[in-house]
């Protein structure tokens, strides 16, 4: 399609449109609830409200992580938000996380429920919490958070620049396709330069670091995002791919990634976690099935 280069921008910006694309039915310039709608709340302490993707995915590893340790506070309730249908913006929702993003977490372990939103605040009061994967060493802390940060920092360029306009928007234009395409592969040589060197992102230990980068980066170099693996040359990346399939074959980071789950092989998916043995009895495959 030829780029139009007709638009000339008000001198206000109103919003008198859906801006179209992928997810134009849940884009507004507003905050705050549109109905109302109490969120549930399960038996276990942690209570996650989420769903699979890569932000989400973030979590549910992390606390597959914790359980996997022998951390059984870290027990957690799995409720699945679907952003499609609005649930976001749920007035149970909006409480926990006013921002309306997923993943939203309330900690009712202690006398009073803590509420947590941004994935990067969860990640990081679920490491303090439980003293597992984040350095308590000065320097290896600050490498660990600078890392996570970098994420939270680069993923958008990754998700909301090139994910949006090569995969989501209504139509492709070649400029902001090839900006962002650029910024993500230049992303990804800066994490190849650094796991040329280290095992994991952070140094030689894993960390929250790896758990944050891994469902984004490591998702895109195995071919799990926007179908862009081919476009974007991803097993270039050769350190990259190594790390992304090293961190696959922990149990914990498998199971994390079907926890909310809504696309894909149904046995990745399982919608709602309630119970370790979820795994083995109500991933979608076999709900489909009947046999559970």
């Amino acid at each position: 399609m030829t780029e139009s280069t007709d638009y000339v921008p008000p001198k206000v910006w109103t919003w008198d449109k859906a801006s179209g694309g992928t997810f134009a039915s849940i884009n507004r310039p507003i905050a705050g609830a549109t109905h109302e709608k109490e969120l549930p709340v399960g038996k276990h302490p942690m209570q996650l409200y989420s769903l699979g993707t890569p932000n989400g995915q973030k979590v549910t590893i992390m606390l597959e992580e914790l359980l996997a340790l022998g951390h059984s506070g870290a027990e957690y309730d799995a409720w699945l938000i679907k952003i499609g249908d609005g649930d976001q913006f749920g007035s149970g929702f909006v409480e926990v996380n006013p921002n309306s993003k997923i993943p939203a977490l309330m900690d009712r372990s202690g006398a009073q429920p803590i509420r947590i939103f941004e994935s990067g605040a969860i990640l990081m009061h679920l490491a303090e919490k439980f003293g597992a994967f984040l350095p308590t060493q000065a320097a290896a802390r600050a490498e660990t958070l600078s890392w996570l940060f970098w994420q939270m920092g680069s993923a958008p360029f990754l998700g909301g620049g090139f994910g949006h306009f090569y995969a989501y928007a209504p139509a492709k234009f070649e400029y902001p396709i090839n900006r962002y395409a650029m910024e993500v592969k230049r992303q990804l040589d800066v994490l190849d330069k650094r796991l040329a060197e280290n095992e994991f992102v952070a140094g030689s230990d894993y960390t929250i670091a790896d758990m944050a980068i891994w469902p984004w980066y490591g998702g895109l170099v195995k071919g799990w995002q926007y179908g862009a693996a081919e476009f974007l040359s991803v097993q270039d990346y050769t350190h990259v791919v190594r790390w992304a399939d090293q961190l696959f074959a922990r149990p914990a980071v498998a199971r994390g990634r079907k926890v909310n789950r809504t696309s894909g092989e149904p046995s990745s998916q399982l919608h709602e976690r309630h119970d370790a043995g979820d795994f083995d009895t109500r991933t979608q495959d076999k709900l489909i099935d009947g046999t559970k």
